[in-house]
C-alpha cells in the first residue's frame, strides 16, 4: 500500500472515532431521557434524572459534532467551498 492509501485510511479514522463518541453521546441522552420517563410513571419509584450521565452524554455528543463539523469547515474553507464571509481575511501587516 502507498502513502496516500495510508493517509487517507487514517483521516477517516480521525473522522469515525467522534462520530462513534457522537453516536454514544446521543444514545446516552436518549436512554437516560427514557430511563426518567419510565420510572415517573411507576407510582413506587421516586423518578430521578441521572444528572452526571446526561450531561457526559450531552458533553460527548455536541463535541464529536463539533470535531467533525469544524473538520468539514476547515476541508471547505482550504478549497474556497465557503461563502464570502467565512473566507480566511488576508493578513495585514
Amino acid at each position: 500500500m502507498n502513502k496516500l492509501v495510508w493517509q487517507r485510511l487514517i483521516a477517516v479514522l480521525i473522522l469515525v472515532i467522534p462520530g462513534f463518541i457522537a453516536t454514544w453521546g446521543f444514545k446516552t441522552i436518549r436512554d437516560v431521557l427514557f430511563n426518567y420517563t419510565a420510572d415517573a410513571g411507576n407510582e413506587e419509584i421516586i423518578a430521578r434524572l441521572d444528572w452526571p450521565m446526561l450531561l457526559l452524554g450531552i458533553a460527548a455528543f455536541f463535541g464529536g459534532v463539533a470535531f467533525v463539523a469544524g473538520w468539514v469547515f476547515y476541508r471547505d474553507r482550504k478549497r474556497n467551498y465557503v461563502a464570502p464571509r467565512f473566507k480566511a481575511k488576508p493578513k495585514k501587516k
